[in-house]
This record gives C-alpha cells, sequence and structure tokens, in this order.
C-alpha cells in the first residue's frame, strides 16, 4: 500500500477505490505534542474497534462523517478528506490545559458545554485561536464554521447519552473535520479522524476514575486496561492485542 501520511498515532495509506483511504492505527502514545512518548501493545487495535463503533453509532444521527467500515484489527476504510487546520474541543468539565490556564479546579462542571478551537499546528504548540483568526488566516469560510460548531454541539449532545449509558462520564473531546469532494465537485463539511479514548476525556460515574489518555499524560499506569474497560462496556470483543509487524 502507499503510504500517504504518518501522524503520531496513525498512518493514511491510498485506498482501493478512488475517494478513499485506509487509516491504520498504531500503539504510539504521545503526549505535549510528543514530549511524552511510549508504545503501548495493542493500543492502536482498541481505538480502531471503539472508533469504528462510535462512528457507526453517529450514523443514527445523520451527522456526515467520513468513516466507512473496519477492515482489520488496525484499519478502517474511510472518504478522502482535506484536513481543516483546526482542534475543536468541547468541554463539559474542567479538565487538562483548561485548568492551568484559567485556574479551574479540575472536576468543575461547567455552566454550559464550551466549544474551543486551536491552530493544528505541532510546532506551535497547537495555540488556542479565535473565530477572527480563522477568518484572517482564511483556515475556514464562516458558513464552513457554522457547519463545525453545530455538528461539534450534535456529536456532544451524542457522545453524552452513548457513554452515560455506559456509566461514564464524558469530560471533554477533540474532533477534526475535512472538505469532502462531493458529485457535483463542491466540497462538504464532514467529521474525520477518529472518536476514542486518546481524545475524549472519560471518567467513571461513580468513581471519577480516569479512563482515558490522561492514565498515560499523568503516569496513572493501567491505560490498556482502562481502554479495554470501555471497550468492554460497548460490548466489543476485542481479539489479540498482538504487536505491530
Amino acid at each position: 500500500m502507499k503510504l500517504l501520511y504518518e501522524g503520531k498515532a496513525k498512518k493514511l495509506f491510498k485506498g482501493p477505490d478512488k475517494g478513499t483511504v485506509i487509516q491504520y492505527f498504531k500503539d504510539d502514545a504521545t503526549a505535549f505534542n510528543a514530549q511524552k512518548k511510549d508504545i503501548l501493545q495493542g493500543k492502536g487495535i482498541i481505538n480502531n474497534y471503539i472508533s469504528s463503533s462510535i462512528f457507526h453509532a453517529l450514523d443514527q444521527t445523520n451527522i456526515p462523517h467520513h468513516f466507512i467500515r473496519r477492515l482489520s484489527d488496525r484499519e478502517q476504510l474511510v472518504k478522502e478528506v482535506d484536513i481543516i487546520p483546526i482542534e475543536i474541543i468541547m468541554r463539559k468539565v474542567a479538565a487538562g490545559s483548561i485548568c492551568k490556564r484559567l485556574g479551574l479546579k479540575e472536576g468543575t462542571t461547567l455552566p454550559k458545554p464550551l466549544i474551543e478551537f486551536c491552530l493544528k499546528n505541532d510546532a506551535l504548540g497547537d495555540p488556542i485561536i479565535s473565530r477572527e483568526h480563522i477568518e484572517i488566516m482564511q483556515l475556514a469560510d464562516k458558513s464552513e464554521m457554522e457547519t463545525i460548531t453545530s455538528i461539534a454541539f450534535r456529536v456532544a449532545d451524542f457522545l453524552t447519552g452513548f457513554f452515560s449509558m455506559m456509566h461514564i462520564q464524558l469530560i471533554d473531546f477533540k474532533i477534526e473535520f475535512g472538505r469532502c469532494k462531493v458529485a457535483n465537485k463542491t466540497h462538504e463539511v464532514i467529521l474525520a479522524d477518529e472518536i476514542s479514548p486518546d481524545n475524549c476525556r472519560l471518567w467513571d460515574i461513580k468513581t471519577n476514575q480516569k479512563l482515558d489518555k490522561d492514565r498515560f499524560r499523568e503516569d496513572l499506569g493501567g491505560l490498556i486496561e482502562s481502554y479495554s474497560d470501555i471497550a468492554n462496556r460497548m460490548s466489543i470483543q476485542l481479539p489479540e492485542l498482538k504487536a505491530e509487524k
């Protein structure tokens, strides 16, 4: 397969059909813009299964997204998109960087969901940007930002209910969008990337135990066990967590 791109956690290969890409999930764990790194056997497999299951569930909401189907333990077939270089963060409970920036106590429930935008640029540390920055830098136009914002809030509503059924509290999440070429040669903005414990903060509702990548960020240990716990609550039967070849 022809490698198109390699990021911190995934590789993208040319797909079998025009307009498709194969997304491959790696076992690499990174934090703080890859300043902290490790390889955790099986992480990519778990994230592939969890993300595939969530995107499949999203079909019920008519939210447009790139996912087509899971191909193997580490691969999924997705629509080819041009990623918009904006990371969208939806926060429901204070955790992570917002606590350091604004002095909020971790675990503080926000009065309403908070949406933040970051420039997708590792070299600059993915800085927070405003809608005005986005407009001036021509990262997305007004109509695209309306679509992105609307979908982000819909995803937040969906994921809140989805995880609550598994006795998991959604704290925050990061998503990305891309432009997908449609038949009439226009471009539709759709949800892309992945939805997994790598980019969602997820706490057990009763104990507040962290089940997400903060276990790696904060040296809590047990990341694979926590990710597997989430998969089990989603009724996902995981295969053997083999190392990457």
